[in-house]
């Protein structure tokens, strides 16, 4: 279990890490700050501590849940396609500054991410809440950015 955890721990913080990387400036950009952004957008430091609750949670649930599912297939798609859009996310958006495309790419990896809890609920059951964080995060980013889309 440990090092199960600790393996989905340096993948999903390597990918949101060279997804950041591969942004650029990002939300310090001057791109970006002279956007109209939401009136519910949080700071930076906010959105950090969330990354690092919902990316340890996704962890953990991908620790637990590895050695229970029997179709390896589809968990290893969901993974990959999850690993791709996080990091093609931030280099969109923030880098190329392409809106509309970020907005259909969160919007899919929110799609990835409920697909989880959809799925493997019957495995794990209520450690597939240990996904709501994740979940949740996603909803609020993908308004953020559809606000920045229909504002702008």
């Amino acid at each position: 279990m440990v090092y199960r955890f600790i393996l989905f721990l340096v993948l999903n913080f390597g990918f949101i890490g060279l997804s950041r990387y591969l942004g650029g400036a990002g939300p310090k950009s001057d791109w970006y700050l002279g956007l109209e952004t939401a009136p519910w957008s949080p700071s930076g430091i906010f959105v950090a501590l969330c990354w690092m609750v919902v990316l340890v949670c996704f962890s953990i649930y991908l620790a637990y849940l590895w050695p229970l599912v029997k179709n390896k297939n589809l968990l290893l798609a969901l993974l990959v396609l999850h690993y791709i859009l996080t990091l093609v996310y931030n280099p969109t958006f923030f880098y190329y500054h392409q809106v509309l495309i970020g907005l259909f790419i969160i919007t899919a990896l929110t799609i990835v991410i409920g697909s989880f809890i959809f799925f493997y609920w019957p495995e794990i059951k209520f450690k597939s809440l240990l996904v709501a964080p994740y979940f949740i995060w996603l909803l609020i980013a993908t308004s953020l950015n559809a606000y920045i889309l229909l504002k702008n």
